[in-house]
């Protein structure tokens, strides 16, 4: 009896202690996973702000490029190549930063696959530093490159200024030779006047005061009878005879006048309104160069130098007197002799 009524006073085995150190290990090691969590979570929240804002550095950098690229026409095509590629590159990057942050949001509703979700992370921001990286390096080589065609610009201006100031020493020195040009020929003017005048007094002193032959400002007329026939460009003895006094004092004005001085005595045939009628002339104006012709070719026979004389013929297409009247067809079947320059 005893016995069984000390069995009795025995206190029962209690679990709950033990219960309680398990849960209390349970929820201890539930926190801790939530705290790693919350850990992960925060850095990852850091890369990605972080990440972001490089992108926006990037993207502002790149703008930056674009408007001074834009400023240099030389060497755009191989420039927007390259920002192209920048470009691309940059697009990629966004891919990378969207596929990062899916794989963000997928932390949330998976917290047992934190760990390698964070290794993956972790190799993308590395891929992404990397592509930074190259962006940077691309970055300052186009700055070389803009370098390079600011100064080849600079030597252009240069040049091209220099070309300005030669261009304008070129048209004082083309202006001011202009002007010597313009005295020099007003001095041979003047030269050839005056022997102009002197050949006219002394043509008119050889020829005397014939009624056939007269001046008419800076001409000698000869009526066309002094010379031909009616109709006709073969020279008379009368007419050769006054050719020959033309003829002496046209070789002693030659050997007169300087060489440089560019001179010559047209001979200038004309005739009257009247159309000719013909087999061997056409028409007034075949007769008029014809008779010009005549007159040079035998002055050329008496030594005067072929270079200082000019036929020309008219035909009736110059006239001195336009009535119909015999006097006023006279005075037009004509030839001149003019001194002029050539």
């Amino acid at each position: 009896m005893a016995l069984a009524r000390a069995r009795r006073g025995e206190t029962p085995f209690n679990y709950w202690p033990g219960f309680v150190d398990a849960l209390s290990t349970l929820v201890l090691s539930v926190v801790f996973l939530l705290t790693v969590f919350l850990v992960v979570q925060f850095f990852l929240s850091q890369e990605v702000t972080g990440k972001d804002k490089a992108l926006e550095q990037l993207n502002a950098k790149i703008a930056q490029l674009n408007d001074m690229l834009s400023l240099e026409k030389l060497g755009k095509l191989s420039l927007d190549d390259q920002v192209s590629q920048l470009r691309a590159g940059l697009a990629s990057a966004e891919a990378e930063r969207d596929r990062v942050k899916g794989l963000y949001e997928g932390l949330a509703g998976a917290g047992s696959d934190a760990q390698g979700r964070a290794n993956e992370l972790n190799k993308a921001l590395d891929s992404e530093k990397a592509v930074s990286a190259r962006a940077l390096a691309q970055i300052e080589v186009l700055n070389q490159q803009i370098s390079a065609l600011r100064r080849q610009l600079a030597a252009l201006e240069e040049a091209l200024d220099a070309s300005e100031k030669r261009d304008k020493e070129s048209q004082s020195r083309i202006a001011d030779l202009g002007q010597r040009l313009n005295v020099a020929l007003a001095q041979r003017v003047q030269e050839l006047s005056r022997y102009r005048s002197e050949f006219f007094g002394r043509l008119r002193t050889i020829l005397g005061n014939r009624p056939d032959i007269r001046i008419v400002g800076d001409r000698f007329v000869f009526q066309s009878e002094v010379f031909f026939d009616t109709g006709q460009a073969t020279l008379l003895p009368e007419g050769r005879a006054e050719l020959d006094k033309l003829a002496t004092a046209l070789i002693d004005l030659d050997k007169q006048i300087p060489s440089e001085i560019a001179w010559v005595l047209r001979v200038d045939g004309h005739t009257d309104v009247r159309p000719i009628n013909s087999p061997v002339f056409k028409s007034n104006w075949d007769l008029s160069a014809a008779r010009a012709i005549s007159v040079v070719q035998y002055l050329v026979s008496l030594g005067v130098p072929p270079q200082r004389l000019v036929a020309a013929g008219f035909g009736e297409f110059q006239p001195l007197d336009t009535a119909p009247t015999e006097e006023a067809y006279k005075r037009n079947r004509r030839i001149e002799l003019k001194l002029t320059e050539r």
